[in-house]
């Protein structure tokens, strides 16, 4: 695979503490991947680290070519790697209008030449038809599913290649999921890839073409969600309750 993300034994600490031991991952072009775990196996930390948020990292990380593991954050979100964070972290005074132009960055091409996905608030409105019905609205006068939409979008402004979401469907309603679903979809028929983190199987099998099982750190399963659902062993050792 032609990978658009290429990560090779990621290490990471906060402080004294390492979370992430010799994590291997790639994502192609087009492609949705899962990140899956239970809560604390280390599946924010490796975004985190990819994005350079983490105290220490070692390994390497290659992004569209590009050794980015020394990288600061600011220059890794303006290659076009968009990250969707878990909180949110929308600005709470500001209008879903104004949230989006903070993310707005130049349109791209791709190493071919070939024009990447380019998103303006008219776009985003058509796949957020929530968001287009308040443009005016204050961040801070959302609801919790509204303000993960603004989110997504505020990153795609930036016209980012691969999108680090994370934890999408984790505290919001069944419809709002619903519709992070059929975004998801839309997103990937458009040329955008994904590394979604999630631990809900179900939300990841509508969406996700293959699959990473992380438990304390390290990657415990790699495969397809096909193979994945049929690994009932690896499902009740690292997904169940």
């Amino acid at each position: 695979m032609n990978a658009l993300l290429d990560v090779r034994e990621l290490n990471a600490w906060y402080g004294a503490a390492q979370i992430l031991f010799d994590v291997d991952l790639r994502v192609g072009r087009g492609e949705v991947v899962a990140l899956m775990g239970r809560n604390g196996a280390g599946k924010s930390t490796t975004m985190k680290s990819l994005m350079g948020l983490v105290d220490r990292r070692r390994g390497a990380i290659r992004f569209l070519g590009r050794d980015i593991s020394s990288s600061p954050s600011h220059e890794i979100a303006s290659l076009g790697l968009g990250f969707v964070p878990e909180d949110r972290r929308i600005f709470t005074d500001l209008t879903v209008l104004e949230n989006l132009e903070v993310g707005r960055q130049r349109a791209r091409q791709w190493p071919d030449a070939s024009a990447a996905p380019h998103w303006t608030p008219q776009r985003l409105f058509a796949l957020f038809p929530n968001l287009g019905a308040m443009p005016q609205r204050l961040g801070g006068r959302m609801s919790g599913g509204e303000q993960q939409m603004l989110t997504v979008a505020r990153t795609l402004m930036g016209n980012p290649f691969l999108v680090l979401l994370d934890e999408p469907s984790e505290g919001v309603a069944p419809v709002i999921v619903e519709q992070m679903a059929d975004m998801i979809v839309a997103l990937k028929e458009q040329g955008v890839s994904i590394l979604l983190s999630e631990q809900n199987l179900h939300f990841a099998s509508l969406v996700c073409d293959r699959a990473y099982v992380l438990e304390k750190g390290q990657i415990r399963f790699e495969g397809t969600m096909t193979e994945l659902q049929a690994r009932q062993d690896v499902r009740d050792a690292y997904l169940g309750v």
